[in-house]
């Protein structure tokens, strides 16, 4: 045993800190003993101007202290996408111009200051969204308020929504359709996949007493939100040993139905040929559950507990998440497919009348569907069809 020796520096700094603990005590006595009227809302002096400053110096200038690969990893996206989104947002032009997009052009006070640029309030958005922290966590280097934060990121969100949502989030067209059949068949061996369904969990720490019961699953203790990854069903033709079929199909668990359009892995396989379609099967669906891995670890805020009071809002953080998460794929070149505004001209078009003919056509699309028979034949025509795949393929994943 030993003993460390402190000398007078040490012994003044705590001295120095036990005074400054007095004087905060003394401080809120006297505040609590005051009268309510005297109480008044403080003041901080924020200096957003300097702090507007050292962030352009940081990363948009012309020799930015931190260099674009530091950006991407704290933007989650590369610099060149996040001007286009913050150009996309300044430039917006509407006949009834909503308040979120003009909150974000810099203005002048009531004291003829300047407010918050542009850069600040997206890049206080994009740090909540891509870290999960608290609102006030940057306000020491943004100079930003707690909530002037909480606007930012809600107004944020609903920018990216209304700007690009039609484009990154529709459902898939036929040109769309022929890439994802083409793509699944080269990468698991499935003729006629569109991809997988699954669904994941977010906790709701902040859910009001009156919700609880609403939002509180029987396998988990809080309150959660449920984030399913599902899709359309494209009439989009497509054979399997020589039988037709007019939807294509997704994969997925036990827990899902036995429809036409849902293909699910045998529970207790004990052919060969069961044993290996259910392995294909469940390795192709691995994608899905990378896809939320790779949601979560890009944009933190889904991956830990909502601080938010609001249903609504938790479901704009998502849809943003989502669409920032396609626009960073496409812009690192891994889209499957590619945004042509005449394509979405024919969408609207079949749109129309589908509407026109939905009341018709809703009982016999229903029935297609939930069609058992149809679920079952289109299962083993996969099943002989994986069974028959040369020894040299193996899934990718």
């Amino acid at each position: 045993m030993g003993s460390r020796l402190r000398g007078s520096n040490s012994d003044s700094e705590d001295l120095r800190i036990v005074q400054l603990i007095q004087e905060i005590e003394d401080d809120d006595s006297e505040v609590e003993s005051a009268p309510s009227i005297l109480r008044v809302r403080g003041y901080i002096p924020r200096e957003r101007e300097v702090a507007a400053q050292h962030l352009w110096d940081d990363y948009f200038s012309e020799m930015p202290k931190y260099p674009q690969r530091k950006f991407k990893l704290r933007f989650r996206m590369r610099i060149q996408l996040f001007l286009r989104i913050v150009q996309g947002i300044t430039t917006f032009q509407s006949d009834n111009m909503p308040e979120y997009f003009t909150y974000f052009s810099q203005r002048v006070d009531a004291i003829g200051r300047p407010t918050f640029t542009t850069l600040q309030k997206c890049t206080s958005a994009i740090r909540q969204l891509a870290y999960g922290t608290a609102p006030d966590m940057w306000d020491e280097y943004l100079q930003m308020s707690e909530q002037t934060s909480i606007l930012c990121l809600d107004y944020f969100c609903m920018c990216i929504i209304t700007l690009y949502k039609r484009e990154y989030m529709r459902s898939p067209n036929e040109y769309d359709v022929a890439r994802l059949y083409s793509a699944y068949k080269e990468r698991h061996g499935f003729r006629g996949m569109l991809g997988s369904i699954d669904f994941t969990h977010w906790e709701w720490r902040n859910c009001p007493v009156a919700l609880k019961g609403q939002y509180t699953k029987g396998d988990h203790k809080k309150p959660t939100l449920m984030l399913e990854a599902n899709g359309t069903f494209s009439s989009a033709p497509f054979g399997v040993n020589g039988h037709e079929y007019r939807k294509g199909y997704y994969l997925a668990d036990g827990i899902y139905p036995d429809w036409a359009t849902l293909v699910k892995g045998y529970s207790c396989p004990t052919e060969e040929p069961t044993i290996k379609v259910t392995r294909f099967q469940a390795s192709a669906r691995k994608d899905i559950e990378i896809a939320f891995g790779v949601l979560q670890g890009r944009f933190h805020i889904i991956r830990i507990a909502s601080r938010s009071m609001s249903v609504n809002r938790m479901r704009r953080v998502v849809e943003c998440c989502l669409i920032l998460h396609n626009m960073i794929l496409e812009d690192n070149g891994f889209a499957l497919s590619k945004w042509e505004e005449r394509f979405t001209t024919e969408e609207m078009e079949n749109g129309m009348e589908r509407i026109r003919n939905r009341g018709r056509d809703r009982d016999i699309i229903a029935r297609e569907i939930r069609d058992r028979d149809m679920h079952n034949q289109l299962t083993e025509d996969l099943v002989e069809r994986i069974w028959n795949l040369p020894p040299t393929f193996r899934n990718a994943n």
